[in-house]
């Protein structure tokens, strides 16, 4: 009898401690409904999405948990398996690198999620359900109709700055940039000054993926402010007295511009510059203010984030989300549910983000 009694007290000491265990590893012990996995913690915008998006499931009963991958695609693929070890339903995740991150959303399908690429399309697989986006077109065009507009006279000295090439986006951008921009180059409004490839390719209106790449290849930034700088000073090294004066700069992205604006300032060669930008980061705002930055392209997250999470919040409850467009990834058309744009320079800044209530005027000085 007693023999007995220690054996089912060994077993109820077991289960206790299972349980503990499974408990410990539940993240507060209730499964996860939606995964989010965002790039890198060291660009201002993620960081200002991740507070976002825990804003936007507050009042919900569904959970979320929210990872960074820290711009390493093998850490992307371990925090889309540690999620699916917590349950989630849904996958919202902005890749570090589209075609990389195809493997860990595939295994995301085999699980039965769904998969939501935000903000940057994952390529080159059928594993994705819905993309959530700005009009990556858009942004280009827009960038560069605003160089368009402020050119003045011939042979005005065009510098390109691409985002990274693993960035699908990034092709999107300099895409919808060129097709504006191709026709003011072949009418010798703008001369190129920092790319042969472009160069190359200047009377053609539409390029090819490839052609895009080897362009891209050459004007990268990988998103890098530094690599920005380094390049922008290697240009202006080597650009003869014709390529300086008065030039615009495509620059992708707020981060590359300032570092492109403060190489391009300290050149006594160049009187003056219109550069673009987009993300209208605070630290952008404040040289648009400051006139040490033309524009930038306002992306207001907080629309992009409430139409993600709205999605996810549908998936769950078993709606089909609305969708407005469609992309394709190399495999499959990706419906796409897509958020408007808007050019922000020094005449409005204040009514797009300040009234809007985007900023604060008290986070800037010199605003009028």
């Amino acid at each position: 009898m007693f023999k007995k009694f220690k054996g089912i007290t060994f077993l109820v000491i077991l289960m206790a401690f299972v349980l503990f265990v499974a408990g410990c590893n539940n993240s507060g012990g209730g499964s996860v409904d939606v995964g989010i996995v965002l790039p890198t913690k060291d660009e201002p915008r993620w960081v200002q999405d991740e507070q976002r998006f825990k804003d936007a499931l507050a009042d919900s009963d569904y959970s979320t948990e929210i990872l960074f991958s820290q711009g390493s695609s093998a850490k992307e693929k371990e925090n889309v398996e540690a999620l699916l070890n917590k349950g989630i339903k849904v996958l919202i995740i902005t890749p570090h690198d589209g075609a990389a991150a195809a493997s860990a959303v595939e295994a995301a399908k085999k699980e039965g999620v769904t998969v939501i690429a935000y903000d940057r399309l994952i390529t080159d697989t059928d594993a994705v359900d819905y993309y959530v986006t700005f009009d990556s077109l858009a942004v280009g065009a827009a960038q560069a109709q605003y160089l368009v507009d402020n050119a003045e006279g011939t042979d005005v000295p065009l510098y390109l700055y691409a985002g990274a090439a693993s960035d699908n986006n990034a092709f999107l951008f300099f895409e919808g940039a060129w097709k504006v921009l191709q026709p003011k180059i072949a009418d010798g409004t703008f001369k190129i000054a920092n790319s042969s490839e472009a160069e190359a390719l200047k009377d053609s209106a539409d390029l090819s993926r490839d052609q895009l790449g080897k362009i891209i290849g050459q004007i990268t930034t990988n998103w890098d402010a530094n690599e920005a700088k380094n390049k922008a000073q290697t240009h202006l090294t080597a650009a003869s007295d014709d390529l300086k004066g008065d030039v615009v700069i495509l620059a992708p992205n707020d981060g590359t511009a300032r570092s492109i604006a403060d190489v391009f300032a300290s050149d006594g060669a160049i009187t003056s510059y219109f550069v673009t930008g987009q993300d209208a980061e605070k630290a952008s705002i404040q040289y648009i203010i400051d006139e040490k930055q033309s524009m930038t392209v306002f992306k207001d997250v907080r629309t992009l984030v409430k139409d993600a999470m709205g999605m996810a919040v549908e998936i769950l409850d078993g709606k089909t989300p609305e969708t407005t467009g469609s992309y394709n990834n190399g495999e499959v058309d990706v419906k796409a549910k897509q958020t408007d744009v808007i050019v922000v320079d020094k005449d409005n800044v204040k009514s797009e983000l300040i009234d809007s209530e985007y900023y604060e005027a008290s986070e800037f000085t010199g605003l009028e």
